[in-house]
């Protein structure tokens, strides 16, 4: 896969009305204003940046009559409280973008000799503004794809200011996030399907290996796109111009030197536990120590199948997904280092895996394209009915699982190291996960929407699609419920991690850290963990592990009438309409904040 790469330019995905060549040649030398939209989604970065090789591309053709504005602005939508009642974004999530977007204006100031436009606000009163004062050739826009509903929403809004300001503005729109480009992939209508459809995926598998052998064996990856050097990207002469504090109606606050506290955005400073695995900082410099780290000096990457599912430290894992979700790491660039690793130190399963891991990613991004609002749904892309606890027994599963206190020492060591760090394994992700939905019968989706706001590397598409596989609903084989004592056993065998985040139990011999509940009385007594009093007793507990508890149900879920089918006008991506309400642990508890 990593030695047949393309060559040849940038292919451009025009959502405007002219392609770049035709740009060109109607350019007529008339100056023209380059807004390069960063959203924080994929695109934080200089390297491998087709944002960035566009916006060059088109003064280099425009022949230097042009200026480039590269701007971002940070959403208070995306700082609020989601439909099912969790905070769309913690505040360790919060530090990391905002250290992200200083990062990124550092970048483009040292290498490319530009600059970056921070804006507080709703992104069309920062977009919108700049295309309407554009210089009399118009003015060009280039973004991201994006492949969920709340973000495509938001691009909408944006081209309806860039529209409303009678400004002529061509819009393009890259993909930029994947291994595999999304039009080269081999299941649909190719680039022209990519626009409808199911974006061209509709004879896509849903599950991954299928996927994965296909994409492998058929496709190669596109070349990287080239970092623009200094003078190629110009600023306005008059850059300053540009700054607003705001009071204006229509725009927001912004300007080349402005990065907003978290404070100002609301969140309060996050506090770094000393257990956490890394203290991660947000920027593309700080992706590429990670990278160089993890492969060159430490040469972890050798090992990396062998380690991949531990639990404590900074290298059992490359630890890189918080920079690919935010784009401050290229999933090309990874790819290139591993290759380049594989020639020069080892080329053996380790190696193969790193980049295995990065195609669920790309899998799990097609799949949102495919299914859409699907992910989103109670009854998830199956559209099975089940019956999901609901009311004060619903709320109170919820609230024991989000704190930890679930009385099963794997879910509450990772549930607690989440809330404290804004990090959990991939192995403890697929246990609570399966827990919650399986175990517990409670609507996957509020653990979801909980992940959502409290991980540092969320990403909508793997977030979401990763849930709806572990309650079962996503048309992808068998359901895998986890056992949760056995894989305790498996990957914690000797009660380390336990202990790290349950110090309470620290004192429990390993023959009962997975099972505390199986402790002899005059045992919890000496050792002081009393089940119940110092522990929780727990909510469920696998097959052979009985406890005469709070709740002793059955290990799947039955049937029943839950709500399911498509999206209804004027409903959110979960199908309800912005007035529905819901009691304490169901789908409409909490205030949703949603823009007009």
């Amino acid at each position: 896969m990593r030695a047949k790469l393309r060559s040849g330019r940038v292919l451009v995905a025009a959502l405007g009305l002219v392609s770049a060549r035709g740009l060109s040649a109607r350019s007529a030398m008339a100056s023209k204003r380059i807004v390069v939209w960063f959203k924080g989604t994929n695109d934080l970065r200089v390297h491998d940046n087709p944002l960035l090789a566009r916006a060059a591309q088109l003064c280099a053709e425009l022949g230097g009559d042009a200026e480039v504005v590269p701007a971002y602005s940070f959403d208070p939508f995306f700082f609020g409280v989601s439909e099912l009642g969790s905070n769309k974004m913690g505040p360790h999530r919060a530090r990391f973008l905002v250290e992200s977007v200083a990062d990124l204006r550092a970048q483009l100031r040292a290498q490319c000799a530009s600059d970056l436009l921070v804006g507080v606000g709703p992104p069309e009163r920062l977009i919108g503004p700049l295309v309407g004062s554009a210089p009399a050739g118009g003015a060009v826009l280039l973004m991201s794809d994006e492949v969920a509903s709340e973000e495509r929403e938001a691009v909408g809004r944006v081209r309806s200011a860039v529209r409303a300001t009678g400004t002529p503005c061509d819009v393009e729109s890259f993909w930029m996030s994947t291994v595999y480009h999304r039009d080269d992939l081999p299941f649909g209508g190719g680039a022209r399907g990519a626009r409808a459809n199911g974006g061209g995926l509709e004879r896509m598998p849903d599950m991954f290996t299928p996927f994965k052998e296909r994409v492998e064996r058929e496709l190669a990856t596109r070349p990287m796109a080239r970092t623009p050097a200094a003078g190629e990207l110009p600023l306005p002469p008059k850059r300053d111009a540009l700054a607003s504090d705001g009071v204006t109606a229509g725009e927001c606050a912004r300007g080349f030197d402005l990065l907003p506290s978290l404070a100002q955005l609301g969140m309060a400073e996050p506090m770094d536990d000393p257990r956490g695995v890394l203290r991660f900082v947000g920027g593309e410099a700080a992706a590429l120590r990670r990278v160089r780290h993890y492969l060159w000096d430490t040469d972890c990457l050798r090992s990396y199948f062998e380690t991949r599912n531990g639990m404590i430290g900074a290298d059992y894992s490359s630890k890189l997904s918080p920079w690919l979700a935010h784009g401050c790491l290229s999933p090309l660039k990874v790819v290139e280092e591993v290759g380049r690793y594989e020639a020069a130190r080892v080329k053996n399963k380790s190696t193969y895996w790193l980049i295995f891991e990065l195609l669920w990613r790309d899998f799990f991004r097609f799949y949102a394209v495919k299914h859409g609002n699907a992910i989103f749904k109670l009854g998830g892309i199956t559209g099975e009915r089940r019956e999901w606890v609901t009311g004060a027994q619903a709320a109170e599963r919820l609230r024991r699982w989000k704190e930890g206190s679930t009385g099963l020492p794997l879910v509450d060591a990772n549930m607690r190291e989440m809330a404290a760090t804004g990090f959990m394994s991939n192995r403890g992700r697929q246990n609570v996960a399966s827990y919650l939905a399986l175990d517990l019968a409670v609507d996957w989706r509020l653990g979801a929407d909980h992940f959502e706001g409290l991980l540092l590397d969320y990403d909508v598409a793997s977030n979401w699609g990763n849930w709806v596989s572990a309650a079962g609903l996503a048309r992808a084989g068998r359901v895998n419920q986890f056992n949760i004592v056995k894989q305790g056993r498996d990957y914690d065998a000797d009660g380390a991690y336990v202990r790290l985040w349950c110090p309470e139990l620290r004192a429990v011999p390993a023959e009962y850290i997975h099972t505390p509940w199986e402790m002899p009385q005059q045992l919890q007594d000496k050792l002081g963990v009393r089940i119940g009093e110092d522990y929780p007793s727990p909510l469920a507990v696998p097959p052979g592990h009985a406890f005469r508890g709070a709740y002793a149900g059955g290990r799947r879920p039955a049937t029943g009438n839950a709500p399911i089918g498509g999206r209804a006008p004027n409903t959110d991506r979960f199908g309800r309409r912005p007035s529905d309400g819901g009691g304490a642990g169901e789908p409409g508890a909490g205030s949703a904040r949603r823009r007009p």
